[in-house]
């Protein structure tokens, strides 16, 4: 095998590609350095949500979001990635090592790679159709590909996820640092390179059939009516884990990007919801009534069918790559 390095400008795409990745309000909590023979992940503390995201799971779950959108990034461009996780103790915030070996692209990392610039988080209602099991099964199987459980939640299971979505919005809505952190980072102003922007909002009602999405700034995302409110048909993923470590957080990350733009590939619309994780007492409410208390919840993800006539969604704002990406320091 070549273990040879991909050229800069190769690196730079890939990068670009990796900071597509979906993160806690579009907070991009990332920085990557390049050292002479491998790329380097961290953690960007400074981008930190304290109120939304006390624990910094969140942040962790982002990051390997990003990680795995730089694997399907390069491995469409001919290298297939060697990643040392946590390769650091006395860094914490060193989340991945990342070498190189040159490898023929498959039709299906293409297709992914191909996914990353389509993939929107689209908080809008979804149409009555249901997804089919099929799907619903291949997306489990892509989040176990990486090391992730991932469970299809239904009857009484989805009766507590729903109750723990609804007590995590009240206790969050209470808390005025977290209002405060939600007007800072959603509505934001054209030409911003982080938060979400209130055309990517949806405008009016957030409840969904039984489903009450999370309240941002006013939107102006317009829905396609009262009736599709009703009738949404998403279909709610669990990914889980063993533990509820670092590295965990990190792998479910990797598995919430595997799952969607596998789902972006397959057509689906999707959403992640980190809100009932967010809140000590609905994170252990999942853990104990919708997983049965033998795994760690990680993340949320809603997936379905995407109106008949739902306009095209804007692509949200992303830090230019120069902010993100420098050069290793030489001893």
């Amino acid at each position: 095998m070549d273990r040879g390095r991909p050229d800069e400008n190769t690196l730079r795409a890939a990068v670009a590609l990796a900071c597509r990745a979906p993160s806690v309000h579009n907070s991009q909590p990332w920085r990557w350095e390049l050292g002479e023979h491998s790329l380097h992940l961290y953690a960007d503390r400074a981008r930190n949500l304290p109120a939304v995201d006390p624990l910094g799971a969140d942040l962790t779950v982002s990051c390997g979001a990003a990680l795995h959108h730089l694997r399907v990034g390069l491995a469409a461009l001919g290298w297939r990635t060697v990643v040392h996780r946590l390769p650091n103790p006395g860094m914490p915030d060193h989340l991945a090592a990342i070498e190189f070996e040159a490898h023929e692209p498959t039709e299906s990392q293409v297709a992914h790679a191909a996914a990353i610039p389509r993939r929107r988080t689209d908080r809008r209602a979804f149409s009555s159709w249901s997804v089919p099991d099929g799907i619903l099964d291949q997306l489990v199987a892509c989040a176990r590909a990486e090391g992730v459980d991932a469970r299809v939640v239904t009857g009484r299971a989805r009766d507590e996820l729903l109750i723990a979505i609804g007590k995590a919005a009240a206790a969050q809505e209470a808390d005025p640092q977290y209002r405060a952190e939600i007007r800072e980072w959603s509505g934001v102003y054209p030409g911003a390179s982080a938060g979400v922007p209130a055309a990517n909002i949806p405008a009016g009602s957030r409840q969904y059939g039984d489903l009450r999405m999370r309240e941002f700034a006013p939107g102006e995302l317009l829905q396609s009516g009262q009736k599709l409110l009703s009738e949404d048909a998403g279909s709610l993923l669990v990914l889980n884990t063993s533990s509820d470590d670092e590295l965990s957080r990190l792998r479910a990350g990797e598995a919430t990007s595997a799952v969607l733009l596998e789902a972006t590939a397959a057509g689906l619309a999707t959403c992640p919801i980190s809100q009932p994780l967010e809140v000590v007492e609905t994170r252990e409410l999942v853990r104990d009534q919708v997983l049965g208390g033998s795994t760690c919840p990680q993340l949320v993800i809603r997936v379905g069918w995407a109106a008949f006539n739902a306009d095209p969604l804007p692509a949200t704002p992303r830090r230019p790559v120069i902010d993100v990406l420098s050069h290793q320091e030489q001893p």
